[in-house]
């Protein structure tokens, strides 16, 4: 059985400054989804024993880093705001909208990671399990 999860999404830049600024603009009710879905499962020592209850005997974690890139903090920030599940939680929320709350996050990565072309950290988890 082969396959990978982001690690936490502290290891993971632009995710991170996201969800951080999300919760500063919606501190009462923060969107999550990121946090909880794409990031949500990342405790290696989880996924080993859940694993070993599944039946398999063997358990290899490689941990994966790398940089993700974009032309613009405005890309990553479009991508994540509106081009994921995310969309639905900030849309959820009323005020501000959408293309308000997308144009903060752009202000926070910018000043973040500047304003041309951006890199962050990326991390994730390979995992091989076999019986």
């Amino acid at each position: 059985f082969l396959f990978n999860v982001w690690d936490r999404i502290s290891e993971n830049d632009f995710a991170d400054v996201v969800t951080a600024t999300l919760a500063q603009i919606f501190p009462q009710d923060p969107p999550s989804f990121m946090a909880r879905t794409p990031h949500g499962y990342h405790d290696v020592a989880v996924i080993r024993s859940e694993l070993a209850q599944a039946g398999f005997a063997s358990v290899s974690v490689e941990t994966l880093g790398a940089s993700s890139r974009a032309t613009t903090p405005g890309d990553v920030s479009i991508a994540y705001c509106q081009g994921t599940p995310l969309r639905n939680e900030i849309e959820a929320r009323g005020t501000p909208q959408l293309e308000e709350t997308t144009q903060r996050v752009t202000e926070e990565l910018a000043r973040r990671f500047g304003s041309g072309p951006i890199e962050g950290r990326i991390r994730a988890h390979v995992i091989t399990a076999t019986s």
